[in-house]
């Protein structure tokens, strides 16, 4: 998979690593972390499509504390505009995404970092729920047109986090938990555009992840009797 021209990860190693140590400070601070499992499975380099499901606003934070290198998330571009918090995602060089339409750009950011060897966090659902919902193609479609290895994360306990150090709620209550899946890869598709085929590739994909989620975040994917893997090639 040729690089990219249009990223050059190299400009924004430094602020990435300085924003990671202040990220592990603060969170060792407000958040009860009780595992992240599997983690270390992420290959040191090349591209890989992290995808998971998602439940509350601090779930990148999390899944960038867990992963030894640098990924690049996608947030709505609503995000940069919170007071204080928006200024993170504008530091990191967060893709922004318009939602309700297919972004031309944001799909274009993803393959742009994903050509140049680097990781790209999704959420295939594009907004938070409880319990997985049905998912959008977008991600289907970035795994069929470069043919990059994607990998499940099951997040977890994020909801309520930050808090306060001493809060009852850190020191008593349960903690995040992040299980990182097997990786796979979508097999060869003649047509990246196939509408069917990027559907049953989406849906295989959400049922690896509802696997590995406690039952209650399953949601629209709780049978897992349906799910198949007819486009899946295993890696790990």
């Amino acid at each position: 998979m040729p690089e990219s021209s249009g990223y050059e990860h190299g400009r924004y190693e430094g602020v990435r690593r300085n924003l990671r140590f202040w990220i592990r400070v603060v969170a060792g601070m407000t958040v009860k972390i009780d595992s992240f499992e599997g983690a270390e499975n992420i290959p040191a380099e090349g591209p890989l499509l992290l995808y998971s499901n998602h439940i509350s606003l601090i779930d990148p934070v999390m899944i960038i504390h867990a992963v030894q290198r640098n990924i690049v998330p996608l947030a709505k571009i609503e995000t940069y505009a919170y007071p204080v918090i928006g200024m993170f995602p504008r530091l990191w060089h967060v893709i922004p995404v318009q939602r309700g339409e297919v972004d031309r750009r944001a799909l274009q950011g993803c393959l742009d970092v994903l050509r140049a060897g680097e990781i790209v966090w999704v959420a295939p659902e594009g907004t938070r729920r409880p319990a997985l919902l049905e998912a959008k193609d977008g991600m289907a479609y970035l795994a069929a047109k470069t043919g990059v290895p994607l990998m499940p994360i099951a997040v977890d306990g994020t909801i309520g986090f930050p808090v306060l150090p001493f809060s009852r709620r850190r020191i008593q209550g349960p903690g995040v938990t992040l299980k990182f899946g097997r990786r796979f890869r979508f097999k060869p598709l003649e047509n990246p555009r196939d509408r069917a085929s990027l559907h049953k590739m989406t849906l295989e994909a959400m049922y690896i992840l509802s696997a590995i989620l406690p039952p209650e975040r399953r949601g629209n994917f709780a049978d897992l009797s349906r799910g198949t893997v007819e486009t899946i090639e295993w890696l790990d």
